[in-house]
């Protein structure tokens, strides 16, 4: 949490990023990944759009036994975040299909019981 006064005096340490964020927006948000395809994605890979043109890197990846596909989280820009958005993950100079999913991956089924 960042008070108005500290805003207004911008005097702390990375004032000016935070205060241009704040502002614009962030330029990469992150985002959940099913690699429909190949091998999984692990950290360093790089993210492609549909073109082959590189817009962000994995961060983590790897198989998710419950789901039985491959998994990945990693950052993008805002415009490819959209749930559904069809893109490519660079898995050993190779493409691979992938589409941006919600998080969490498997849905929780915690119940706990109400106080009585």
């Amino acid at each position: 949490a960042l008070s108005k006064s500290r805003k207004e005096a911008a005097d702390f340490n990375g004032a000016e990023r935070i205060l241009k964020e704040l502002a614009d927006g962030p330029s990469r948000v992150r985002i959940a990944l099913i690699v429909k395809e190949g091998a999984p994605a692990r950290e360093g890979a790089e993210i492609a759009d549909m073109d082959g043109n590189v817009i962000g890197k994995i961060t983590s990846g790897g198989p998710s036994p419950t789901l039985g596909r491959n998994i990945a989280m990693g950052y993008a820009p805002p415009a490819y975040a959209e749930l559904g958005t069809d893109l490519k993950v660079i898995v050993r100079g190779k493409p691979a299909a992938a589409e941006v999913v919600a998080t969490p991956f498997v849905a929780q089924r915690y119940y706990r019981k109400p106080k009585a």
